[in-house]
């Protein structure tokens, strides 16, 4: 299926360069001078390579065509995460390299979405947000109010994150799994 560039997306998979290509992160640029674009960080799905490129706004990219299908999280042994479709009760297996730093996010019984490139499982998608506990941060600087200020805060997956001045140790959080930052805090 054929989409232009300001279309692509982190999460989607390309076809570019005869390979399927995972888009990691994407900046939409508009010079003063010439045509808008958009740097895209891609990454091999089938060698692990990584690669930047520039896509100018006019033009078409294949996204790959992928069969999604719903799985349950059940656990984790070594360097596989292990999923299992409640309908047919299949099980299936990713290396947490594939899914990379959001596996730590990974809680028993969480439904994702598992993409799968001619039955072989090639990503996976959490739900765009996911409630978490602050486990430790620092305390907040009274009257550090020059700029918007964030704090390191380390959450009970082991994740660290940046979260505002107010938030404190052991206090529920929602954060976005796109781009594992701060959304807002659970009352």
């Amino acid at each position: 299926m054929k989409i232009t560039a300001i279309e692509i997306k982190p999460g989607m998979i390309i076809e570019h360069k005869n390979d399927y290509w995972n888009v990691l992160k994407t900046q939409h640029v508009k010079p003063g001078k010439g045509g808008a674009f958009n740097q895209v960080e891609l990454k091999s799905v089938m060698k692990g390579t990584k690669l930047n490129e520039r896509f100018r706004s006019s033009e078409t990219i294949e996204k790959a065509e992928l069969n999604e299908k719903k799985f349950n999280f059940l656990y984790i042994d070594g360097q596989n995460c292990h999923f299992m479709d409640n309908n047919s009760f299949e099980q299936v297996e990713l290396p947490k390299s594939v899914i990379g730093e959001q596996f730590k996010l990974l809680k028993e019984n969480i439904e994702v979405k598992i993409s799968f490139m001619e039955d072989k499982p090639i990503s996976m998608e959490l739900p765009t947000n996911i409630e978490c506990i602050i486990e430790t941060t620092d305390v907040a600087i009274k009257n550090q109010t020059a700029s918007s200020s964030y704090k390191p805060a380390v959450l009970d997956c082991g994740l660290k994150i940046n979260v505002p001045p107010f938030i404190e140790s052991g206090e529920k959080i929602i954060i976005d799994t796109r781009t594992l930052e701060y959304v807002r805090r659970v009352n």
